[in-house]
């Protein structure tokens, strides 16, 4: 809360957009789901907390596509986001930044504080998470597949192998990074209203297509192992998006291979 404070006077902001967040892929959540239960809330509840104590103009606060019941109809509407539990893997992180909607809407109610909730799907893009621990699947998927080209291939009875999470059959869908920055700006500008916001690029792709997509686009000619004994996690996501492209004009311009191709050249420059 200390911390909170000082960012406040610090500042001295009109407008707050509230990113940060405790974060992780399935691994990072099932081994830290106290921590991202309890960092995520807490961060979250002072930052508004705050604003609002301090008279900000508007806070955006950014939850997560984790927040949605598990077994959300196809496309995921905002009006489903109380219809269930969140998946088991993730609903300590999914309902601590859920936690951010109710508050949102309960300061618009007593105090009239402008505070609104947007709910970004899976983002992917240059300069994300590739640390192995906790990295999503894009970044951790074009690690393994550009480290397994770069390592000297001892044998030809010794092929490179990739092993990857799950059966294949789960769906995700993802936002370009440059793509969700732009959704946020647009949503800051225009959107003064209690009622959340998905921010998606409205299509789905089985993590199967998804891997096979990577290794063509890294160049990877190994063979690929599916590790069963590890979770899916949600069976399938996908975001109706029409509610942003109504209230702020937003569409997403950036195309999954396209910004694929972006990732993994800027993953192999770092590298």
């Amino acid at each position: 809360m200390e911390a909170v404070k000082r960012l406040y006077r610090d500042a001295n902001s009109d407008i707050v957009i509230h990113l940060a967040a405790r974060v992780g892929g399935i691994g990072a959540n099932l081994a830290n789901p106290g921590k991202f239960y309890y960092d995520n809330l807490m961060m979250g509840v002072q930052m508004m907390e705050v604003g609002r104590q301090v008279g900000v103009e508007k806070f955006v606060a950014i939850g997560t596509i984790c927040a949605y019941p598990k077994f959300t109809p196809i496309p995921f509407k905002e009006e489903d986001l109380w219809n269930g539990y969140p998946e088991e893997t993730n609903a300590p992180y999914g309902l601590a930044k859920k936690m951010l909607l109710v508050q949102a809407q309960a300061y618009r109610q007593q105090y009239g504080f402008n505070a609104i909730y947007l709910l970004p799907v899976n983002l992917y893009g240059p300069r994300d998470n590739f640390n192995p621990e906790s990295s999503h699947v894009i970044p951790a998927l074009i690690k393994k597949c550009v480290d397994a080209i770069s390592k000297p291939q001892s044998s030809i009875l010794q092929p490179l192998t990739i092993s990857v999470w799950g059966t294949g059959k789960a769906t995700r869908e993802f936002l370009y990074v440059e793509d969700c920055a732009e959704a946020i700006v647009l949503a800051t500008e225009r959107y003064n209203k209690p009622d959340p916001i998905n921010l998606g690029a409205g299509f789905e792709i089985s993590i199967k297509d998804l891997v096979e997509l990577i290794v063509k686009l890294a160049g990877f000619k190994g063979r690929i192992t599916w590790d069963t004994s590890k979770p899916d996690g949600q069976p399938r996501r996908m975001l109706d998006t029409s509610r942003a492209e109504k209230e702020f004009g937003f569409r997403t311009m950036t195309s999954f291979e396209k910004g694929l191709k972006k990732t993994i050249e800027w993953y192999k420059d770092k590298k």
